[in-house]
Protein backbone atom coordinates (compact mmCIF):
# COMPACT_ATOMS: atom_id res chain seq x y z
CA UNK A 1 0.00 0.00 0.00
CA UNK A 2 1.38 3.42 -0.74
CA UNK A 3 1.80 6.66 0.96
CA UNK A 4 -0.12 9.62 0.24
CA UNK A 5 3.13 10.82 -0.31
CA UNK A 6 4.41 8.09 -2.48
CA UNK A 7 1.05 9.14 -4.34
CA UNK A 8 1.56 12.80 -4.63
CA UNK A 9 5.02 11.98 -6.37
CA UNK A 10 3.85 9.32 -8.34
CA UNK A 11 1.11 11.73 -10.38
CA UNK A 12 3.33 14.67 -10.69
CA UNK A 13 6.46 12.38 -12.35
CA UNK A 14 3.66 11.35 -14.15
CA UNK A 15 2.37 14.48 -15.18
CA UNK A 16 5.59 15.85 -16.14
CA UNK A 17 6.90 12.86 -17.74
CA UNK A 18 4.40 12.86 -20.36
CA UNK A 19 5.20 16.86 -21.12
CA UNK A 20 8.48 15.64 -21.80
CA UNK A 21 7.49 12.62 -23.89
CA UNK A 22 4.56 14.59 -25.63
CA UNK A 23 7.50 17.12 -26.77
CA UNK A 24 10.06 13.98 -27.89
CA UNK A 25 7.25 12.93 -29.95
CA UNK A 26 6.50 15.63 -31.86
CA UNK A 27 10.18 15.10 -33.24
CA UNK A 28 9.67 11.19 -34.16
CA UNK A 29 6.26 11.25 -36.52
CA UNK A 30 3.90 8.04 -36.32
CA UNK A 31 4.71 7.15 -32.80
CA UNK A 32 3.29 7.88 -29.57
CA UNK A 33 3.90 7.67 -25.97
CA UNK A 34 1.49 7.91 -22.97
CA UNK A 35 2.63 7.36 -19.48
CA UNK A 36 -0.09 5.02 -17.82
CA UNK A 37 0.73 4.83 -14.60
CA UNK A 38 3.95 5.80 -11.97
CA UNK A 39 4.78 3.89 -8.93
CA UNK A 40 7.15 4.87 -6.39
CA UNK A 41 9.49 3.18 -3.97
CA UNK A 42 8.72 3.82 -0.20
CA UNK A 43 12.09 5.60 -0.12
CA UNK A 44 11.58 7.38 -3.35
CA UNK A 45 14.67 6.56 -4.89
CA UNK A 46 13.29 4.96 -7.82
CA UNK A 47 9.90 5.43 -10.17
CA UNK A 48 8.71 2.85 -12.45
CA UNK A 49 7.11 4.23 -15.16
CA UNK A 50 5.00 2.48 -17.15
CA UNK A 51 4.47 3.62 -20.97
CA UNK A 52 1.73 2.80 -23.52
CA UNK A 53 3.34 2.67 -27.11
CA UNK A 54 1.67 3.53 -30.14
CA UNK A 55 1.87 1.41 -32.42
CA UNK A 56 2.70 -1.49 -30.20
CA UNK A 57 5.32 -3.12 -32.45
CA UNK A 58 7.63 -0.25 -31.66
CA UNK A 59 7.10 -0.42 -28.32
CA UNK A 60 10.24 -2.70 -27.05
CA UNK A 61 12.70 -0.51 -29.20
CA UNK A 62 11.64 2.60 -27.77
CA UNK A 63 11.60 1.48 -24.37
CA UNK A 64 14.47 0.53 -24.69
CA UNK A 65 16.01 3.60 -26.14
CA UNK A 66 14.46 5.65 -23.16
CA UNK A 67 16.29 3.34 -20.15
CA UNK A 68 19.59 4.16 -21.97
CA UNK A 69 18.46 7.61 -22.16
CA UNK A 70 16.87 7.23 -18.33
CA UNK A 71 19.68 10.37 -17.25
CA UNK A 72 18.90 13.09 -19.36
CA UNK A 73 15.25 12.48 -18.78
CA UNK A 74 15.69 12.53 -15.41
CA UNK A 75 18.10 15.67 -15.60
CA UNK A 76 14.99 17.42 -17.48
CA UNK A 77 12.42 15.94 -14.97
CA UNK A 78 14.58 17.35 -12.63
CA UNK A 79 14.52 21.13 -14.01
CA UNK A 80 11.03 20.78 -14.08
CA UNK A 81 10.40 19.79 -10.43
CA UNK A 82 13.59 20.89 -8.40
CA UNK A 83 10.90 23.06 -6.58
CA UNK A 84 8.60 20.69 -5.71
CA UNK A 85 10.89 17.77 -4.48
CA UNK A 86 14.46 17.24 -2.69
CA UNK A 87 15.85 14.30 -4.68
CA UNK A 88 14.44 13.38 -8.16
CA UNK A 89 14.28 9.48 -8.45
CA UNK A 90 16.04 7.39 -10.55
CA UNK A 91 14.07 6.45 -13.56
CA UNK A 92 12.88 2.93 -15.24
CA UNK A 93 10.45 2.64 -17.99
CA UNK A 94 8.51 -0.70 -18.40
CA UNK A 95 5.75 -1.69 -21.27
CA UNK A 96 2.51 -1.66 -20.16
CA UNK A 97 0.84 -4.09 -21.99
CA UNK A 98 -2.79 -3.57 -19.70
CA UNK A 99 -4.43 -2.59 -23.01
CA UNK A 100 -3.24 -5.11 -25.57
CA UNK A 101 -4.35 -7.88 -22.59
CA UNK A 102 -7.85 -6.27 -22.37
CA UNK A 103 -8.06 -6.28 -26.12
CA UNK A 104 -7.01 -10.12 -26.61
CA UNK A 105 -10.09 -10.82 -23.76
CA UNK A 106 -12.53 -9.45 -25.75
CA UNK A 107 -11.55 -11.22 -28.72
CA UNK A 108 -11.93 -14.72 -26.89
CA UNK A 109 -14.84 -13.59 -25.37
CA UNK A 110 -16.72 -12.87 -28.76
Amino acid sequence: MDSTRQNKIARLIQKELGDIFLKMTKETRGVLVSVSIVRVSPDLGIAKAYLSVFPSEKGGEIVETLNQNSKSIRFELGNRVRHQLRIIPELRFYIDDSLDYIENIDNLLK
